[in-house]
């Protein structure tokens, strides 16, 4: 987040909570990701909006494609969280009783 993380043990896909995702994207990436900046950083992952976009309009049954996209949108949104001090934690934990409006799992509002 604020400092360059330390190095760990790297958990494997299938345990990887949201907070150790963001702890391996800061590990990778943090200290060339402080050095670009949060506007051009939210550049980046506008752009990788974008080909998760083109990828869905041109053959949504790409899983493969697909989920490539999605990995980077969801690693762009996690740097942007580490560099404005935000644990994706909290992101999610807000979504942890279903709707954060109406507290309803289906959404009912």
């Amino acid at each position: 987040m604020s400092a360059r993380p330390t190095r760990g043990e790297s958990p494997t896909a299938d345990d990887m909570g949201i907070g150790a995702f963001q702890k391996t994207i800061e590990d990778t990436y943090f200290d060339r990701d402080s050095a670009r900046g949060v506007d051009r950083t939210f550049t980046w992952f506008v752009e990788e909006v974008g080909e998760l976009a083109k990828e869905i309009r041109r053959d949504p049954r790409d899983k493969q494609r697909l989920t490539e996209e999605m990995s980077d949108v969801l690693a762009w949104l996690t740097t942007l969280a580490s560099l404005l001090d935000i644990p994706m934690t909290e992101c999610a934990r807000r979504y942890a009783d279903g709707c954060p409006k109406c507290r309803r799992m289906p959404c009912e509002c």
